[in-house]
């Protein structure tokens, strides 16, 4: 049974930043992804990473969000910078068997195979 575990959210003021971790089991294999829910408003994609390193973002992150894998730690993180009232959500990680296909931020989030419980993100302005 694969468990993804969030770590890492909080209150920040605006402008700030903050960095979520994610562990997996069988990690390896899998394409990670970070999405996040607002509150009355549809779950979004935030940032995707492949197993080879590719990475996709949200038009409304690019340039503020980072996210990558430590394949040695088993660990995905998401380093938020320059934080805004509306990045505000529950934060929540996500894994997608990699041999299944493809893996970018826009990939249906039917496909994606484990979810974590999530980490809430919440920015004052």
């Amino acid at each position: 049974q694969v468990q993804l575990v969030e770590s890492g959210g909080g209150s920040v003021q605006a402008g700030g930043s903050l960095r979520l971790s994610c562990t997996a089991s069988g990690y390896d294999s899998f394409c990670m992804g970070w999405f996040r829910q607002a509150p009355g408003k549809v779950r979004e994609g935030v940032a995707a990473i492949n197993t080879d390193g590719t990475t996709s973002y949200a038009d409304s992150v690019k340039g503020r969000f980072t996210i990558s894998r430590d394949n040695d730690k088993n660990t995905l993180y998401l380093q938020m910078n320059s934080l805004q009232f509306e990045d505000t959500a529950m934060y929540y990680c996500a894994a997608r068997v990699s041999s299944a296909g493809a893996c970018y931020v826009s990939t249906p989030q039917y496909k994606w195979n484990y979810w974590g419980q999530g980490t809430q993100v919440t920015v004052s302005s």
